[in-house]
C-alpha cells in the first residue's frame, strides 16, 4: 500500500500533470468568459441586426413539448469558433516564437576549439578505446 501511495504522489507531482491540471482549470474559466461574450455581447448585436430576433431562443417545435433548439446550437457553434480562433492565435504565436529562437540559435557563431581542447579530446578518445588491462608503453 505504501508503494502505491508513493507512486501516486510521484505521478501527481510530475510537472506535466500539474501543467495539465492548470490548463484544464484555465480552459474552463476561459470557456465561461467566451460563453458570456457570445451570449451577452454578440448575440444581442446579432439580434439587433436581424430586427430584434433572439437567435439563442430559436426553436423548431416537433410535437408537443419536444423542440429542436437550433438557436442554442448556433450560439454553441459561435463559442466553438471563438475558442478555436483564440487557440489558433496562441499556437501561431508559440510557433513564431520558437522559429525566432531557432533562428537566433542558428545565427550563433560556432564555438572555436583551442589546440589544447583538441589534444585533450584526442587523449580522452584514446583512453576510451583502450581495452581493460591494456597499459601504455
Amino acid at each position: 500500500m505504501r508503494s502505491f501511495v508513493n507512486e501516486f504522489r510521484t505521478f501527481i507531482l510530475r510537472g506535466n500533470v500539474v501543467d495539465l491540471a492548470v490548463g484544464i482549470v484555465i480552459g474552463a474559466a476561459f470557456g465561461k468568459i467566451v460563453d458570456s461574450l457570445v451570449a451577452d455581447l454578440f448575440m444581442p448585436i446579432i439580434g439587433v441586426l436581424t430586427g430584434g430576433l433572439n437567435v439563442a431562443g430559436l426553436t423548431l417545435t416537433l410535437y408537443g413539448d419536444a423542440a429542436l433548439r437550433y438557436g442554442a446550437f448556433l450560439q454553441t457553434v459561435i463559442n466553438f469558433v471563438i475558442i478555436g480562433f483564440c487557440l489558433f492565435l496562441v499556437v501561431k504565436g508559440m510557433n513564431r516564437m520558437r522559429d525566432h529562437f531557432d533562428r537566433l540559435e542558428a545565427d550563433k557563431p560556432p564555438t572555436v576549439t583551442t589546440p589544447t581542447e583538441k589534444l585533450l579530446a584526442e587523449i580522452r578518445d584514446l583512453l576510451k578505446d583502450r581495452t581493460p588491462g591494456e597499459r601504455g608503453a
